[in-house]
């Protein structure tokens, strides 16, 4: 269990300036959009427009690194590839790799809870976060955790704020969890069968595989396309570990379909596969139902040119990716009488809200209509309410407030 806050800390020059800019934002009752490297600006719900931007990206840096422990800690602004750096030659890795650039901030994948597909084997951001400093809406600052591996007593308010997408506090300081690189990394490519029974066979005999993969992605035929694999459908292995490990790994998986290796910068090219303006959302369930799961999505998108879909096997998460090109070609297509409040609701069928699809990036007017409402249990309402009682931080990205 990680230590519960304390606020006895002499916080840093940068934590002061943040804490009174929220504390003069709160006292104006000020609404804040909290910005970091400013790539995920247009994910989840729009904050309301009258916000004044919080940028937190010049507070960055690493502040401690202790690699017999595997242990670092970062300011909110340092980017993925600045940790990536520094932890590289100590044969360490941080186990996060969410979508998108590495010039994004480890305060912000930690602030929307981001991960990618070494959250197969590494878990996300709550399975690799040891510890958090951060600013309350009410110009509080605060730790919670540590900076070690074992903590024992308290509350665990790096998981509450882990993927509260800003809306409790702005996170200052990142303690994280490493890991070692193995003496071997390699992606080979495993063809999927085109007929739905076999494709499901082979999907559930890779996840019962006893053998423990970095990553496991599943990816369609439009993603093998564009990430240099050829043609159909694909199942993205990644292995880690000494040669005999790796050569034991790749033999199960070959006995399951026809293996071939994999480019070496595959990972960094699906990370990078989300076209600018594409409408992005995610559907999930029971691992052991994904071939159903990958089905229903393969559904939602297959109206749409371009549109690619790929699947974390261990997860049970698969993620739709539709270019904005196919949006505006739908829209062009729609039958001037259509009475649709946009192309992309009736070619998705949805009845909205739908109940296990999460949208991650939609035209603003539609997160309204196909998002689900807020949380507005009391449960929900105390908690956000302890820590930024005057609703000033990202204030509508979780849909509890309008223009």
């Amino acid at each position: 269990m990680i230590t519960a806050v304390h606020n006895t800390h002499e916080p840093s020059a940068a934590s002061a300036a943040v804490r009174d800019a929220v504390r003069e934002a709160a006292d104006s009752r000020a609404p804040l959009r909290i910005v970091g490297a400013g790539t995920w600006l247009d994910a989840g719900r729009p904050v309301i427009e009258t916000a004044r931007p919080l940028f937190v990206t010049t507070d960055a840096g690493i502040t401690d690194y202790v690699p017999g422990d595997l242990t670092l800690t970062a300011r909110a602004g340092t980017s993925l590839a600045t940790i990536a750096q520094a932890t590289a030659p100590e044969g360490q890795r941080l186990a996060l790799d969410p979508f998108g650039p590495d010039s994004g901030t480890i305060g912000a994948t930690v602030a929307t809870g981001s991960c990618g597909p070494l959250a197969q084997l590494f878990g996300g951001p709550r399975d690799n976060v040891l510890g958090l400093e951060f600013v309350t809406g009410a110009g509080t600052i605060a730790r919670g955790g540590g900076r070690v591996v074992k903590n024992v007593a308290g509350f665990d308010l790096a998981r509450l704020l882990t993927g509260s997408w800003g809306t409790l506090a702005v996170i200052t300081e990142v303690t994280l969890r490493l890991r070692s690189r193995p003496e071997r990394d390699e992606t080979i490519s495993v063809e999927m069968p085109d007929d739905a029974d076999a494709f499901a066979e082979r999907t559930e005999r890779a996840r019962l595989m006893p053998a423990a993969p970095w990553a496991l992605e599943l990816v369609d035929g439009a993603g093998s396309s564009q990430l240099g694999l050829g043609v159909g459908a694909r199942l993205l292995v990644r292995l880690g570990g000494n040669d005999s490990v790796v050569a034991s790994q790749r033999e199960s998986f070959a006995a399951i379909g026809q293996v071939s290796a994999a480019p070496a910068d595959v990972w960094d090219r699906l990370r990078a596969s989300e076209p600018h303006g594409a409408v992005v959302f995610r559907l999930s369930d029971l691992p052991s139902k994904l071939a159903l799961t990958w089905r229903a999505a393969r559904r939602s998108v297959e109206r749409f040119h371009g549109a690619s879909v790929h699947a974390t096997v261990g997860r049970g998460v698969v993620r739709c990716i539709i270019p904005q090109a196919a949006i505006d070609g739908a829209a062009a297509n729609l039958h001037p009488g259509s009475n649709e409040a946009h192309p992309l609701v009736r070619a998705l069928g949805i009845r909205p809200p739908t109940p296990g699809r999460v949208f991650e990036r939609l035209p603003k007017p539609l997160w309204p209509v196909l998002a689900p409402p807020p949380a507005n249990d009391r449960l929900s309402r105390g908690v956000r309410s302890a820590y930024d009682p005057h609703g000033i931080l990202n204030p509508g990205i979780l849909g509890d407030s309008q223009d």
